[in-house]
């Protein structure tokens, strides 16, 4: 059990590294973006103002002999070189939407075709800004009518690619790193629980063979001392009472035992359909001397590849247990069907539900009813209960019927 805690402390936290390393790169790659977006649109911006070319730079031949104007820090990175180095292309519309003028001189790779197909794409799509293939556009207006100014953003992009997967590389590596620390400190971390954890264990076992030995010759003497002063309720009281932890004894080996997780659960064909028909069976006539009513619907042709031992154990332990917390002349009821998935469900006439806290009903020693009041149970056997379900790969849950009658539900 500890070192399944273990794995899952591990689980927990690779799946925590990888969502923060997740977060941080998706937060560094949106920003990245955002940047080289608002510089792309600077560039276009410029280019626009300019009439499609960039302002004194190729329409009338002149060189640029200072850095052009910059607005509030976000034209920083523009230089006398900043011209030479875009390439962009430009295409002018008139008033009836018919190609006026084109300016290609500024690219290569984009022909005259080429840009009239991207513009008139553009001015189909109804949008002011964005991306198509390689190139960042801008739509704007002009006297005669609309302009779309395209600069090339593959050197960006290039770029921007590059760096994210430096980026990603080093996130990944710093999450790899964390990853192996978690895995070598979490064995220190859990080494003081699993020491207690197998002091316990062995306390366990100790008293056990410490009080299992007086608890006989308690029980013996008592045959003794009834056959020579004959049956009193003193001495029926003690044998009751030693009965009792002669049992809570044995429920605290069996659940003890239940935990060694190298002990493995042998699977045997099981006809399960059968099985839990025989053990309802057995509880019947002591459901029907405490004057409640049992109704039964299980499918007995279903089979089950299980520990055949440990699931009758399981059927009893819900059985008992619905028994034992049962309200006087209430019902238990008892369903088994297969399907996707094997559901066993028990249900009971229990006026207390609301009260009940479900979630800790499998935690070991917990009783529902506050008082502590003997009923019979120690709040041991559902612990065991949920043990059984888990080691067959299944789940046990509780839940409220309605106001007056609680459920347990197994799915196999």
């Amino acid at each position: 059990m500890i070192y399944r805690l273990q794995r899952k402390f591990i689980l927990i936290s690779t799946l925590s590294v990888l969502l923060v390393v997740g977060l941080v790169f998706g937060v560094i790659l949106a920003l990245n973006i955002n940047s080289m977006n608002r510089n792309m649109d600077i560039l276009a911006d410029r280019v626009s103002e300019g009439g499609g070319r960039f302002p004194g730079s190729l329409g009338d031949k002149e060189l640029p002999n200072e850095r052009p104007p910059m607005g509030e820090g976000s034209y920083d990175f523009i230089t006398p070189e900043t011209p030479f180095s875009t390439r962009h292309f430009t295409v002018f519309f008139d008033g009836e939407g018919e190609i006026e003028k084109i300016f290609t001189e500024s690219i290569y790779s984009i022909t005259d075709e080429d840009a009239i197909e991207f513009a008139e794409r553009i001015i189909a799509s109804d949008k002011e800004r964005g991306w198509i293939s390689t190139y960042r556009y801008k739509v704007f207006s002009t006297e005669q009518g609309m302009g779309v100014v395209f600069v090339d953003g593959s050197v960006n992009r290039s770029s921007l690619m590059q760096s994210m997967t430096i980026a990603g590389a080093v996130l990944l590596g710093c999450a790899a790193l964390v990853l192996v620390l978690i895995f070598i400190l979490s064995k220190k971390a859990v080494k003081p629980i699993a020491e207690s954890y197998e002091k316990q264990k062995q306390f366990i076992t100790d008293a056990n063979h410490e009080l299992k030995t007086p608890l006989t010759l308690i029980l013996t003497n008592l045959d003794i001392a009834e056959s020579e002063l004959g049956e009193n309720e003193w001495l029926e009281d003690i044998r009751s009472e030693g009965h009792r932890m002669a049992e809570l004894v044995n429920q605290l080996v069996a659940l003890s035992r239940m935990d060694e997780e190298e002990k493995t659960v042998s699977h045997t064909e099981v006809g399960l359909g059968e099985l839990v028909t025989d053990t309802v069976s057995e509880f019947e006539p002591l459901i029907k001397d405490r004057g409640k009513t049992l109704k039964s619907d299980i499918d007995k042709s279903i089979v089950y590849t299980g520990d055949e031992a440990l699931l009758h154990r399981l059927v009893c332990i819900l059985m008992d247990n619905a028994t034992k917390y049962c309200d006087a002349g209430g019902e238990i009821s008892v369903t088994l069907h297969g399907g996707r998935g094997i559901i066993l469900t028990l249900e009971n006439t229990y006026s207390a539900v609301g009260e009940t806290e479900l979630s800790r009903l499998f935690d070991r020693f917990y009783r529902a009813d506050k008082a502590r009041k003997f009923t019979g149970g120690y709040g041991i056997g559902l612990s065991m209960a949920k043990s059984i379900v888990e080691k067959h790969g299944g789940e046990i849950t509780a839940y409220k019927k309605d106001s007056e009658h609680i459920g347990f539900k197994v799915v196999l």
